[in-house]
């Protein structure tokens, strides 16, 4: 193990303390788990505690965990996976919340705690349903503003439910539901016999 996570670990754990779901130490990353009602709290800590100072965060994405390990999870369904970096330390830490309820899934935005956080939430929300508590501006960001459901869901159709195109009899943009016939796509393979020879 690197001293980094030598040194990471422990401090996390006294630092979070009761606030700290899980730890866990894998491929030499260090993950952890926090519940919804203290994320703000320990993203906070995490940004500002001396010794911690994970200043910038990377990424943020959304997760859909209903279809997990085949089928067989039993946890919550949402969850929200934060990756934060410490330049001044050199260390990395993945953050993981669930939200409390899978139909109606939410955690609090960090988007105060780090600006960037503002697209990587929209995106979350467009893409998975995830509302973040307390963000600016929640809106879709990549698909269209008439767009039915959230495509990242294991449950979404693969062929969607609507398709939008221009009608020019109409002379206006439509929706109608999707016309796409199902089907299996087989790759062709080019193979010859000198090839690389």
């Amino acid at each position: 193990m690197s001293s980094n996570l030598e040194t990471l670990s422990p401090r996390l754990q006294e630092t979070l303390a009761d606030r700290l779901l899980k730890l866990v130490e894998r491929l030499g990353e260090v993950t952890i788990e926090v519940g919804a009602k203290h994320l703000r709290e320990v993203m906070l800590t995490l940004r500002d505690h001396r010794g911690l100072e994970f200043d910038q965060l990377i990424d943020l994405c959304g997760m859909d965990y209903s279809a997990y390990g085949d089928g067989r999870w039993e946890g919550k369904r949402f969850a929200v996976a934060y990756h934060l970096l410490s330049v001044r330390n050199n260390q990395r830490v993945r953050v993981r919340v669930f939200a409390e309820d899978d139909d109606y899934p939410r955690v609090a935005t960090v988007v105060d705690i780090w600006p960037v956080a503002n697209w990587f939430e929209r995106e979350a929300f467009d893409l998975f349903g995830i509302l973040f508590d307390g963000h600016p501006d929640l809106r879709r960001i990549l698909t269209d503003y008439g767009f039915i459901g959230h495509p990242f869901r294991k449950d979404f159709p693969l062929s969607g439910n609507v398709e939008v195109r221009y009608d020019p009899e109409q002379g206006r943009v439509i929706y109608q539901p999707v016309t796409v016939e199902p089907r299996e796509i087989t790759p062709r393979i080019v193979r010859e016999e000198n090839y690389g020879g």
